[in-house]
């Protein structure tokens, strides 16, 4: 089915260069088939709606948030350390060199 919708778009697509209208025809149906595609649950935006997600368990979703916060943790500490030595490091070039 996916393969059909493909070279539906390709053929509407390559029509266009006859008569511009084809393209809108064939953007419209990329734009239905991906809009589809989504509300069927083939992708979720990142950010989008609740924080529970698809998290149907609470253990899961407790696991999810516990990885979730110790990330955030792990990167905002490397990121500190990194930047601290960044600095110190600008800091010495600029003696050596100014």
């Amino acid at each position: 089915m996916f393969v059909l919708l493909l070279i539906l778009i390709a053929v509407l697509f390559g029509f266009g260069f006859l008569h511009p209208i084809w393209w809108v025809a064939a953007a419209v149906l990329a734009y239905g088939a991906t809009r589809h595609g989504r509300d069927r649950g083939g992708g979720r935006s990142r950010g989008g709606g609740s924080d529970l997600g698809d998290y149907r368990n609470p253990r899961d979703y407790r696991d999810y948030r516990e990885r979730r916060d110790r990330q955030d943790r792990w990167d905002r500490r490397y990121t500190r350390q990194n930047w601290a030595r960044r600095r110190r490091e600008d800091r010495r070039d600029h003696e050596h060199h100014g």
